[in-house]
C-alpha cells in the first residue's frame, strides 16, 4: 500500500490517524507520520510527533481540530523541532521523551489519560537515549506507536546496540496482534514478530561486524568495517551505517 497524497489524514485504526509531513529523504522515508490519537466521541485529539518546523503540515495538524497534549517520542528535530509551535498555535501543554524541548519529560511506566485513551510510556533507547514508545489502549483495540525505533520497512539506526537489543526484546515480546504505528513509513498489523525480525537482524549484522574486525584488525575504524559489511548497499546509505556500526563497535569493544 502506498502512502496517501501529503497533507491528507487517513484513519489507520478506530482511535489514530496519520498525517504525513512533506519531507521525504534516506532518514525519513516517504516522511514523518505525525498520529492524531482519538477515542470516538473525545472532543479532543493527542498529537504525536507534530514534525519538523514546518509550518504548512503545523498548519494542518492544527486545523484538525482541538488538541489535547502533544507527545514527542525522541528528541530528533523532524519529530519534535515543531511542537513549540503548534503548542502556541492550540493551546495544548508538550510531553517530551527528552529535554531537548524544554518540556516534563516521559518516565517509563508512565500513564497518560486524554482524547478518551489510555497511554503507556515505554522506555526504548537506542535509536536514541530518549526514546520512548506509546502504548495506547482503547476498547477497540491496543497499539504502539514506535517512533524511529522501529520503522514501517528498512531498519533504522541505532546510537547504543545494547540498550536498542533489550527495547527489541521487550517489544517482541508484545501480545500478538498489538499493531505498530511507527515514525515513518508504514503501519504493521502486527508489531511483536517484527521487532524479533529486527532482533535477529542486529545479531546477523553483529556477526558480520565480529567477521570484518577478524579480516581488517581489532583496531578498525567504523567506516573500513562499514566498507566490508556495506559492501553491496548503496553508498548514499553508508554514512547512517557508519553510525549504526560505530553502537556496534562500541558494544563489542566494552565486552
Amino acid at each position: 500500500m502506498s502512502h496517501p497524497a501529503y497533507g491528507v489524514v487517513r484513519p489507520v485504526t478506530p482511535v489514530a490517524s496519520v498525517l504525513l509531513e512533506d519531507n521525504p529523504g534516506t532518514m525519513t522515508l516517504d516522511g514523518t507520520n505525525t498520529w492524531l490519537l482519538r477515542a470516538p466521541g473525545a472532543p479532543a485529539s493527542i498529537v504525536v510527533d507534530p514534525g519538523d518546523d514546518d509550518v504548512e503540515h503545523l498548519t494542518r495538524v492544527a486545523e484538525t481540530g482541538e488538541v489535547a497534549l502533544i507527545l514527542v517520542t525522541h528528541g530528533h528535530p523532524d519529530h519534535g523541532r515543531g511542537a513549540p509551535w503548534l503548542a502556541e498555535r492550540v493551546g495544548a501543554p508538550v510531553r517530551s521523551a527528552g529535554e531537548s524541548l524544554g518540556a516534563p519529560p516521559l518516565a517509563d511506566g508512565e500513564v497518560i489519560e486524554a482524547a478518551g485513551l489510555r497511554v503507556r510510556v515505554l522506555h526504548t533507547p537506542g535509536h536514541t537515549d530518549d526514546s520512548v514508545c506509546l502504548e495506547v489502549t482503547h476498547d477497540t483495540g491496543t497499539a504502539v506507536l514506535t517512533g524511529d525505533t522501529i520503522l514501517g520497512r528498512g531498519t533504522t539506526v541505532i546510537s547504543a546496540l545494547g540498550p536498542y537489543l533489550a527495547s527489541l526484546r521487550r517489544l517482541a515480546g508484545l501480545p500478538a496482534g498489538t499493531a505498530g504505528l511507527p515514525g515513518h513509513g508504514q503501519e504493521l498489523p502486527d508489531l511483536a514478530p517484527v521487532a524479533a525480525e529486527y532482533l535477529a537482524h542486529r545479531e546477523e549484522r553483529l556477526g558480520q561486524v565480529r567477521a570484518a574486525l577478524d579480516r581488517l584488525g581489532q583496531d578498525a575504524t567504523a567506516r573500513q568495517v562499514v566498507e566490508v559489511v556495506y559492501a553491496d548497499v548503496d553508498r548514499a546509505l553508508w554514512g547512517p551505517a557508519e553510525w549504526s556500526v560505530a553502537a556496534q563497535l562500541e558494544y563489542l569493544r566494552d565486552g
